[in-house]
């Protein structure tokens, strides 16, 4: 069998089959089979090495069982190869959790346990694994040296962080520091507004894979704030809108707030009938305006179908 990713590059191909005539000798064989896709960003399959739990399913030549790690980074870029000039396609937040497949020339690869992306991160941004007690719920939190207001800090962590400590007071001591209680929800805690999660990241700057408030991008927006809600979306947005089911569908005549409505390429949360939150490469920040003056824009594009599928979620 042979897997091939969408590019069907040669660096995407790898091969599993029986045995052969190629080439006589022990140590050479031919491979024979059908052919079957997959997808680079969310199957961790490389030409040399694959995850050990797609080994029932795809060939290569060595399988590794995953080594959990934490981020312990505010936000950690997650890279398409291992450059600091490559492609930013996500972002792995304090505490999230990673599952590392290889460690090389101070490049990790593997993918985000939350939704199973797949990169490159510095090998710095990670660290032992944690059981996480609260996560962020505030746009950005500050970690102080002490428990006291006026005491500096080591960093600022994002939304959606995860963190792990023992209240003391109003404080939540860390390994790293103190965080208020107040900028934290327990973990499994959910928010029932996803729509107002996206609204508190208004100006936010766009930028492409992120996650937090320094930059974000629409499926990264759209993924953070109905994470909070207790709902985990994949990474991207044709992931997200093929991990929807016709049972999620709502009639875009009839919108409310919270429903997704996904474009070509783009995706926003509707926080109201006729008011789209999102984040905008057009505004190139986190805008809210007329879902019709999108639908416009999209159109002028040459989309003639400019709404690709409007979804309402169910909270858990």
């Amino acid at each position: 069998m042979t897997a091939d990713s969408g590019d069907n590059s040669a660096a995407s191909r790898v091969r599993m089959g029986r045995p052969g005539t190629v080439g006589a000798g022990r140590d050479r064989f031919g491979l024979t089979g059908t052919s079957q896709a997959f997808d680079p960003r969310i199957v961790a399959i490389r030409p040399d090495l694959a995850d050990i739990a797609v080994a029932g399913t795809y060939f290569a030549p060595h399988y590794a069982a995953p080594m959990m790690r934490s981020g312990v980074l505010p936000a950690a870029a997650l890279r398409a190869s291992p450059s600091l000039d490559a492609e930013q396609t996500s972002e792995l937040l304090f505490g999230e959790g990673f599952a590392l497949l290889d460690l090389t020339g101070g490049w990790a690869w593997g993918y985000c346990l939350a939704d199973h992306y797949v990169g490159y991160l510095a090998a710095e941004a990670l660290g032992a694994p944690i059981a996480p007690t609260h996560r962020v719920q505030m746009v950005e939190a500050m970690l102080h040296s002490a428990p006291d207001a006026a005491s500096g800090g080591p960093g600022v962590l994002p939304r959606g962080a995860l963190v792990m400590g023992e209240a003391e007071g109003e404080w939540l001591a860390t390994a790293h520091g103190y965080l208020p209680l107040a900028a934290l929800v327990e973990v499994g805690v959910t928010e029932n507004d996803p729509a107002g999660l996206a609204e508190a990241m208004i100006g936010t700057p766009y930028v492409w894979g992120g996650r937090t408030a320094k930059g974000i991008d629409c499926s990264g927006l759209v993924q953070l704030a109905w994470a909070a809600a207790g709902i985990q979306l994949p990474r991207d947005t044709d992931l997200q809108l093929a991990a929807l089911g016709a049972d999620k569908d709502v009639d875009p005549a009839r919108l409310a707030r919270g429903d997704l409505v996904f474009f070509p390429g783009h995706v926003g949360i509707m926080a109201d009938a006729a008011t789209i939150v999102h984040a905008s490469q057009h505004w190139m920040e986190v805008r809210a305006e007329p879902l019709a003056d999108l639908i416009a824009r999209t159109k002028a594009e040459g989309h003639e179908v400019p709404v690709s599928g409007a979804k309402r979620l169910r909270r858990p």
